[in-house]
């Protein structure tokens, strides 16, 4: 799948993922490949990417948005560190 990463003054992070653990604000919960269409709000933790050009990726984000749709995954997020 592919995701996409973007605060709201740069794009942080565009590549293939296998799977994607986001800090959703009921809880941690896990984006993987052909996952049902969901939008969901984010709180401040930890982002983290598995399978893409490195074996594991984490950032650390400060609140947002998730959507999935068609193994697409697009993150806004309000602030990020890695």
């Amino acid at each position: 799948m592919t995701l996409e990463i973007l605060t709201p003054d740069k794009k942080v992070y565009e590549g293939e993922a296998t799977s994607v653990t986001l800090p959703g604000t009921l809880g941690f919960f896990e984006i993987l490949n052909n996952h049902a269409p969901i939008i969901s709000t984010l709180q401040d933790g930890k982002l983290t990417i598995r399978g893409g050009a490195a074996k594991e990726e984490t950032f650390f984000i400060k609140g947002g948005v998730v959507e999935a749709s068609n193994n697409k995954v697009t993150v806004l997020a309000e602030g990020i560190s890695n």
